[in-house]
């Protein structure tokens, strides 16, 4: 498998099977913004916002293929004020459920961090749902819980859940 990092027109040329990896995703039952069944346009338009916010330097992303076909992705959200320059978001890390327990989770989430530390980002953050499998990779990687938030977002189910909070330091 491998991971490139993805300029706003490879987005747009994988749209469709970034598009395939969020529906994966969000029917395998992860919390990630989206509810349950997830319509195909609006995965498309979603895939294509990203793209936008690629260009405008205000997102990377990374995309996973094994051979041609999308099996992963995990993106990093760059704040705009003067005051937050100095960290970045993980979002959306994805993992297609065909290729999972195969380490991809990890090596997409160590890609983003080594590209934040080049880039001078010092704090990283991050939150998934509580008791999610995301939590053992975020804690098996480094990352420290913050605290929880109750009643935070809706499973794709609807079902309004806890959410975690997580940091990493780089000076770590």
């Amino acid at each position: 498998m491998t991971v490139r990092c993805a300029d706003a027109p490879l987005v747009l040329l994988l749209v469709e099977e970034l598009a395939d990896l969020l529906a994966d995703t969000v029917d395998g039952g992860a919390s990630i913004g989206f509810l349950a069944p997830l319509d195909r346009a609006e995965a498309v338009a979603w895939w294509k916002g990203r793209a936008a916010g690629v260009a405008a330097g205000d997102l990377a992303v990374w995309v996973a293929q094994d051979g041609d076909r999308v099996v992963g992705t995990v993106g990093l959200a760059f704040p705009d004020k003067p005051n937050s320059r100095h960290r970045a978001e993980v979002v959306k890390l994805m993992v297609h459920r065909a290729a999972r327990g195969l380490g991809l989770g990890g090596r997409l989430l160590a890609t983003a961090e080594a590209f934040a530390a080049e880039a001078g980002r010092t704090l990283l953050h991050l939150d998934t749902e509580t008791d999610s499998p995301a939590e053992h990779l975020y804690r098996s990687a480094g990352w420290t819980r913050a605290g929880v938030i109750p009643d935070y977002a809706a499973s794709p189910e609807g079902v309004l859940r806890p959410t975690t909070l997580y940091y990493k330091s780089a000076t770590r």
